[in-house]
């Protein structure tokens, strides 16, 4: 089984442009594991971005959309009143981890990629902690649906409410950090970043924007190597 450790941020444009790219190594890769361990691209910023910077991210924003063809808002970042921290939608993702503890950990994919939809796409406030219990909930809700397997049951939804109970622990709030650590430990300097696991050693496949051709063709060239 190929073991994947995706390391990314909610909030970093080229995570989500570089999704349809991963989400076809996976379709090429279908035994595949695949863990998520958040980065924390801007975590635990506190001041308002001023025009300048916001132009400047905007501008990025153009290059990701070039090169993805992904739908783009700026409604989002057009707050006056606007903190780029990343850490509440990181930790949205971790809380979906510990409620879906159940589930296969590539379904957390489906988490960020709602979470990223929401910002990006509709221009939703992922800072606000009520807007990504309302995304996360609506998300693991949708993944057990379609887990189900029963014909005409619908899986209970989960509330909002109890999404943002574990959001709000000082419990996630910690693995959290701890997720921002682990990628600081494994030197991980830019996101996306995609690591192999194989025969026990970790092997950086990408650090940044790649194709799914190329990403593939690195794994085969680690996996087929001669011991």
């Amino acid at each position: 089984m190929t073991h994947l450790i995706y390391i990314a941020d909610p909030m970093c444009s080229w995570c989500y442009g570089f999704g349809p790219q991963l989400d076809a190594l996976l379709d090429a890769l279908p035994d595949a594991q695949l863990d998520i361990v958040v980065g924390g691209l801007r975590a635990y910023h506190t001041e308002v971005m001023d025009e300048a910077k916001k132009a400047s991210i905007l501008g990025h924003w153009k290059h990701v959309e070039a090169a993805s063809g992904l739908p783009f808002s700026t409604s989002g970042m057009a707050r006056p009143d606007f903190v780029y921290d990343t850490e509440p939608a990181c930790r949205a993702l971790v809380a979906a981890r510990i409620l879906g503890q159940d589930l296969p950990s590539r379904s957390m994919l489906d988490v960020l990629h709602a979470i990223q939809h929401a910002f990006y796409a509709q221009g939703r406030d992922v800072t606000d902690l009520q807007v990504l219990a309302e995304i996360g909930a609506a998300a693991l809700t949708e993944i057990r649906g379609r887990g189900n397997g029963l014909a005409g049951q619908a899986a209970a939804p989960l509330d909002s409410a109890d999404f943002l109970d574990t959001l709000s622990a000082a419990s996630t709030s910690a693995e959290t950090r701890q997720d921002f650590a682990q990628a600081q430990r494994w030197g991980i300097q830019g996101f996306p970043a995609l690591v192999l696991e194989h025969d026990a050693t970790l092997h950086l496949i990408c650090s940044g924007y790649t194709k799914t051709a190329v990403l593939l063709e690195r794994i085969e060239a680690i996996t087929q190597a001669a011991p």
